[in-house]
């Protein structure tokens, strides 16, 4: 099945309201396995509407619309959508009194112009909102194209999406669905460089989405069972792990720190970080994810020169010998760290987030990133460089990407992608 999203409203087109609609939309059609050949923004406009529709009917199957159903004499989105698809709308009786117990819930009466929202199809049918006052609407042509009509307020058609329209997709597709979501660490072009077969298969199918620093890559298979459709995605999910190794870190999470905590949790670890130029955002990540007190007690945020002597006994001497922005600062911070918490692995961050304050040799986005582990005495030190990302905040980012790889790798006793291992007794370079 093939799919098009018609977002409507003028305010959309005036950048007025972020179209949020349209991005979960995507990824629900996607889920179910429906392919979106096209998403649309298009103003309070009939005739341009009308014209749009014409032609969406033509090249495919769903034409799935958000907004466009309220009160107003410019909400023309049903009756035009109704002209299409060759059908009208009549009164409904039943509609028009959840308006008026809408309105009396908050004290308020309905205007005669919520009447229009009461409008429902004459040959297709409504589609219920249990959360606001407009009803959706189903229409539907002899050559079975159809469009949904749902609300443009996100919260209404969302639900009305997931209570409605999602499990009448579903009956129609005859089949079962399962999508798996794998977090790869790495840019999209090098992802799909050395997967790209696994992109090009029809089922199941792959979708890569680039993130800061990181890629999800969505598989979704269809099959006569869930429990096919699930097989059917893990073998392939397989698939794209063993040719993107370690980089390709898990499965259906909401982000590398929730692989962190999971993993900290079931190799008994405690760990702790020491932050300069990422203002702890690293703690901040990990913090986010329920449990990780079990994990996590202690996180530094030492951005004057002072606290890294205070706090985490960086010697004065040697910032005013390496500069605070260098390697053996980074693994004096994380070394320090691990004795004033007594954690197991810690990470220690110092760089330049910019937009000033470059020095010689070393650029804005020059970012200093070491791990520490105390069960070996070993360290380990990498540089940045991540001058290519000029906003402050996707340098911040990105390093607090690397610093919770960096810990996933040493709990589970990977290499780390780049820098040096130090032993307890080896000089740090000043690279």
């Amino acid at each position: 099945m093939t799919a098009e999203i018609i977002c409507v409203g003028t305010e959309l087109l005036l950048g007025d309201i972020v179209n949020t609609n349209a991005q979960f939309l995507s990824r629900e059609l996607a889920e179910l396995g429906i392919s979106v050949l096209h998403q649309h923004v298009i103003g309070d406009n009939p005739g341009r509407l009308r014209e749009l529709v014409t032609q969406a009917r033509q090249r495919s199957d769903l034409l799935v619309f958000s907004g466009g159903l309220g009160p107003t004499a410019d909400d023309l989105t049903k009756e035009t959508v109704a002209e299409a698809f060759g059908d009208t709308l009549r009164f409904d009786e039943e509609e028009w009194q959840k308006i008026v117990e809408f309105f009396g819930r908050t004290h308020r009466t309905p205007s005669e112009n919520n009447r229009k929202q009461a409008m429902v199809p004459v040959k297709g049918h409504k589609v219920p909102n249990d959360h606001g006052t407009a009803p959706g609407a189903w229409f539907e042509d002899e050559q079975g194209h159809a469009a949904v009509l749902m609300p443009g307020v996100p919260r209404e058609m969302k639900a009305m999406w997931a209570e409605q329209v999602r499990p009448a997709l579903q009956a129609r597709q005859n089949c079962t669905i399962h999508s798996v979501t794998l977090r790869v660490l790495g840019g999209e072009s090098s992802i799909a460089s050395k997967a790209a077969p696994f992109f090009e298969s029809e089922n199941p199918t792959a979708a890569i989405y680039c993130k800061t620093g990181e890629s999800e890559i969505r598989v979704t298979a269809r099959a006569a069972t869930a429990e096919e459709a699930e097989t059917a995605c893990r073998a392939r999910i397989a698939e794209f792990r063993k040719v993107l190794g370690d980089n390709a870190y898990d499965t259906d999470v909401p982000g590398l720190e929730y692989t962190v905590v999971r993993i900290l949790r079931e190799k008994g670890l405690q760990a702790a970080t020491a932050e300069s130029c990422t203002g702890g955002l690293v703690a901040e990540k990990l913090t986010n994810v329920p449990g990780a007190s079990e994990v996590f007690g202690f996180g530094f945020v030492t951005y004057a020169e002072q606290a890294k002597n205070r706090l985490l006994g960086v010697d004065p001497a040697l910032i005013e010998r390496c500069n605070v922005v260098s390697g053996p600062v980074a693994v004096a911070m994380a070394r320090g760290a691990l004795k004033a918490s007594g954690a197991d692995l810690s990470i220690g961050i110092t760089g330049l987030a910019g937009p000033g304050g470059a020095l010689p040799g070393k650029p804005v986005g020059t970012v200093y990133l070491a791990g520490a582990d105390a069960r070996t005495g070993r360290a380990h030190l990498m540089r940045l460089e991540l001058g290519g990302y000029q906003e402050r905040a996707v340098i911040r980012a990105r390093a607090a990407l690397y610093a919770l790889d960096l810990l996933r790798r040493m709990a589970l006793g990977l290499p780390p992608d780049s820098g040096v291992s130090l032993g307890p007794d080896d000089p740090v370079p000043e690279f």
